[in-house]
C-alpha cells in the first residue's frame, strides 16, 4: 500500500470518528434545547432570580453545543474535500 492510500484510510477513519462525535453532540444538543425551553418558560412564569440564572445557563449551553455542531460539520466538510482531492490523484 502506498503513501496516498494510507493517507486516504487515515482520512476515512477521521471522518468516521468525527461523524460519530457529531451525532452524539447533536443528541446532547436536543436534550439541552429541551432543558432550555423549560428553563425559559420557568423564568418567564415565575420571575425568580434563580429561574432567570438557570435560563441564562441553559441558553449558554445550547449556544455552546450549536457552535460545536457547526465546528464538527465544518471539520467533516474539510476532511471530505481533502479526501476528494486525494482520490483525484489516484485516477
Amino acid at each position: 500500500m502506498g503513501r496516498l492510500e494510507r493517507r486516504l484510510f487515515a482520512l476515512n477513519d477521521e471522518i468516521d470518528r468525527s461523524a460519530v462525535e457529531l451525532r452524539q453532540v447533536e443528541a446532547e444538543l436536543d436534550v439541552h434545547r429541551h432543558l432550555d425551553s423549560d428553563a425559559q418558560r420557568d423564568a418567564a412564569v415565575y420571575d425568580s432570580p434563580l429561574d432567570r440564572e438557570d435560563a441564562r445557563e441553559t441558553n449558554a449551553d445550547v449556544a455552546r453545543f450549536e457552535r460545536l455542531v457547526e465546528t464538527l460539520g465544518n471539520r467533516i466538510d474539510s476532511l471530505s474535500a481533502k479526501r476528494a482531492r486525494l482520490l483525484e490523484k489516484l485516477k
